[in-house]
C-alpha cells in the first residue's frame, strides 16, 4: 500500500508540473487546448488518488493529524508531493530512529 502511495505521489506531482509548465503555456501561448484537455483529466484522477491514498496510508505510516493535513495540503502545491514521498513515506518511529542513529 505504501509503495502504491509513493508511486501515486510522484505521478501526481509530475502531472501537476506538466499541466502547469507545458499544457497551460500551450493553451494560452499557442492557442492549443489539447494539452489541457489531455493532462487536466489525468491530473484530476491522480489528485483524487493521492488524496484517497493519504487516508489509506496514514495509519500504516503512523501519521498524526498534523502530518495528515500537511500531506493533504501538499496536493495543491506543485512539488510538495515529491517531498511527502521522499521524507514521509516511512513510519514516524522509523524516521525518528533513523535520525537518532545518523546523529551518533
Amino acid at each position: 500500500m505504501i509503495r502504491v502511495f509513493r508511486l501515486v505521489s510522484v505521478a501526481e506531482a509530475v502531472s501537476f508540473l506538466l499541466l502547469l509548465l507545458v499544457a497551460m503555456p500551450l493553451k494560452y501561448g499557442a492557442d492549443a487546448e489539447v494539452g489541457v484537455q489531455l493532462m487536466g483529466p489525468i491530473h484530476g484522477v491522480l489528485f483524487m488518488a493521492y488524496v484517497g491514498m493519504v487516508f489509506l496510508v496514514r495509519e500504516a505510516l503512523r501519521w498524526d493529524l498534523k502530518r495528515t493535513v500537511l500531506a493533504l495540503a501538499a496536493a495543491v502545491l506543485p512539488v510538495a508531493p515529491f517531498l511527502v514521498e521522499r521524507y514521509w513515506t516511512r513510519p514516524a518511529n522509523t524516521t525518528a530512529a533513523g535520525a537518532a542513529t545518523a546523529a551518533r
